[in-house]
Order: structure tokens, then C-alpha cells, then sequence
């Protein structure tokens, strides 16, 4: 299969394209994008701006990729949008460039569903494996780990951080950490409901992990006290080879802007 593009789509002549890649009609291609091996972009996309996209991603009709932030203290630097590799951006999702402020790159890992209406905004990064449903939003320099999922209708604040398998309830005002492994009940300012088990089952931990982890999350998400205190207390449980574990209290040492913890309470 060799590249394919519909006669009414525009690809500016300095943009790089690679093999087996397919653009559809009314598509739009600026001249500092490059595109990997086998994309595909269906109709009316947009990309621009400093973007580089993997191999093998599919975008949907009328998204928007690279255009410029939406934020005043933007002055035209040469920032970046970077996407890995076999992604779905579905129907009119966004994802904006980055900024001075924030490293000057968007940054997008692999395997990762973005569903339609989604919106990532400047200086945001991404892992891998990731689900955002939806119409949810992630304001600027939010990060977001591996596994993690975002239910529909859910709004993420500026700088806010999302770990590894944490599994956000739809229509969520998030405004603080969530911390790895954690699901979280929608509504506005919502708190932790537990460990997302299912998905720690699906993932192949095993129920010496889950049990640890636990006691873990009881400690530092639950019970009140100096963090200090319980952060001592919780890695004492642990032995150097519990990663899950581990992950989990470096998370909450390293919070800054405090941490969503069990029920409505937060840090």
C-alpha cells in the first residue's frame, strides 16, 4: 500500500510524510508536521504547527492537532506537539502546543484512546495505554500516567497529576492528585472510593500486591495524621521489591498541590 491522498485535502510541500500513510478529504497539513508509517487521518483534520506524530495513529474527522495555546502568555515560541505511535483521536478532539512555561511540547505516548470532544491542552504529557472519554478536559501542564482512565464530562485542573491506573468517575471536577492504582467517584471535588481492584486484577497484580497496597492506601489516603508520619509507617510495610507499593508512597511524597483522598476530604 503506498501513501494515499484524496485530491481535495492541502499538505503543505515541506511537510514529511512517511510510507502507507492514507489523508482524506478536506484534510489540512502544515509544513513543520511530520507524520509516521501508516497513519491515517479520515476527513477535516487539522494539524499544524510543530507536530510529530508516530506510526500507525488514526484521527477522526474535524480534530485539531498543534494549534496554538490557549494561554495569554503565549507569544509565538516554536513549541511542540509529540505523539507516539497507534493512537485513536477520535471526532473534533484538541491538542494544543506547548508553552515557554511549560518545557514547549505537548506530549503524547502510545496506544492511547482519545475519544470525541476530548481536549488536551499546552504542556501536557501523557503516558501510555490511556482512555479519556468523552468531553473530558485536561486544562494545561496536567500529566497523566500509563493505564490511567478520564470518565466523560470530566474537567482536570492546571498542573494536576493523574498516576499509573488511576480510574477517574465521569463528570469529575478533579483539582488535586490522584494517586496510582485509585478510583475516584465523579462530581465536582469528589474523593477516592477505593483502589481500582478490577483493573490492578486485569493488570495481573496478584492479591499479596492488592492486600499491601491496601494497607498502603489506608495509611496515607485515609487516615489523618502528619503526612511525614504516615509516609514512614506505610514504607516500613514494604519490602524493596514492592514496586506497586513504592509507586504509590512516592506519589504522595511528591505531591505540591495536595492530594484527593478517600471520601470528600482532601490534603
Amino acid at each position: 500500500m503506498s501513501t494515499m491522498i484524496h485530491p481535495t485535502a492541502i499538505i503543505d510541500s515541506k511537510a514529511e510524510l512517511g510510507t502507507d500513510v492514507s489523508i482524506g478529504p478536506y484534510c489540512v497539513v502544515g509544513a513543520d508536521v511530520t507524520i509516521g508509517d501508516g497513519c491515517e487521518l479520515l476527513s477535516h483534520v487539522v494539524i499544524t504547527g510543530h507536530t510529530s506524530m508516530g506510526s500507525g495513529n488514526h484521527v477522526f474527522p474535524f480534530t485539531s492537532i498543534g494549534q496554538i495555546p490557549q494561554d495569554l502568555k503565549y507569544h509565538g515560541e516554536a513549541s511542540q506537539v509529540i505523539i507516539g505511535d497507534n493512537n485513536q483521536i477520535r471526532e473534533n478532539a484538541t491538542i494544543n502546543a506547548g508553552t515557554e512555561g511549560g518545557g514547549m511540547v505537548t506530549r503524547i505516548g502510545h496506544n492511547n484512546l482519545l475519544m470525541a470532544y476530548t481536549h488536551v491542552a499546552h504542556d501536557c504529557l501523557l503516558g501510555n495505554h490511556i482512555v479519556l472519554a468523552n468531553c473530558s478536559t485536561l486544562a494545561g501542564h496536567v500529566e497523566v500516567d500509563d493505564q490511567a482512565i478520564i470518565g466523560g464530562l470530566s474537567a482536570i485542573q492546571q498542573f494536576v497529576r493523574i498516576g499509573k491506573l488511576a480510574m477517574i468517575g465521569g463528570m469529575s471536577g478533579v483539582t488535586k492528585d490522584v494517586a496510582p492504582y485509585c478510583l475516584l467517584a465523579g462530581g465536582y471535588r469528589a474523593g477516592l472510593s477505593g483502589l481500582n481492584i478490577i483493573g490492578l486484577k486485569r493488570k495481573g497484580y496478584n492479591l499479596q500486591q492488592i492486600s499491601k497496597l491496601k494497607e498502603v492506601y489506608r495509611l496515607l489516603l485515609q487516615e489523618k495524621g502528619k503526612r511525614d508520619e504516615r509516609l514512614n509507617q506505610a514504607e516500613a510495610l514494604l519490602d524493596e521489591h514492592d514496586e506497586v507499593g513504592h509507586s504509590l508512597v512516592d506519589f504522595v511524597r511528591s505531591a505540591q498541590r495536595g492530594l484527593t483522598t478517600h471520601g470528600r476530604d482532601s490534603e
